[in-house]
């Protein structure tokens, strides 16, 4: 499986305060908001280098990001790996024992297709396989 860096997830409390950080005092460029129905989730990317950081604020308290956040407060919440086949990656994991959250993938932003390996697997880091949409 040939993956490479993609993004960092930080889950944010508000992308307002997020942003007077990166944007503003850092000067970084951003994407426009993008909302993750699915997740209930709203994501801004801020591109550094080849990767991103994705900051991810919950669009509800019972979302994934709203609970994390209420366990753990804001920070690192995952490392997205983008792979070439999602499928295949997650059939040569799953062969080998490795604890998966997702089976199957589930849409990610901007038209990705997403799965979660657990942490207990990636040394209790979060780790997300991301497969890019295929080009128009």
């Amino acid at each position: 499986m040939k993956a490479r860096l993609d993004h960092i997830g930080i889950a944010v409390t508000g992308l307002a305060e997020a942003l007077a950080f990166y944007k503003e005092a850092l000067g970084l460029d951003v994407s426009a908001p993008h909302d993750v129905p699915s997740e209930q989730v709203r994501a801004v990317f801020v591109p550094v280098g080849e990767s991103s950081l994705e900051l991810l604020e919950a669009t509800t308290l019972d979302s994934p990001i709203g609970r994390f956040v209420e366990r753990h407060g804001p920070g690192l919440h995952h490392i997205t790996l983008t792979v070439p086949d999602l499928d295949a990656a997650l059939a040569s994991l799953a062969s080998r024992g490795v604890k998966l959250i997702d089976q199957q993938p589930r849409p990610g932003a901007h038209g990705s297709r997403v799965a979660f390996v657990h942490p207990s697997a990636a040394g209790g880091v979060l780790l997300e396989l991301k497969q890019e949409p295929a080009a128009p």
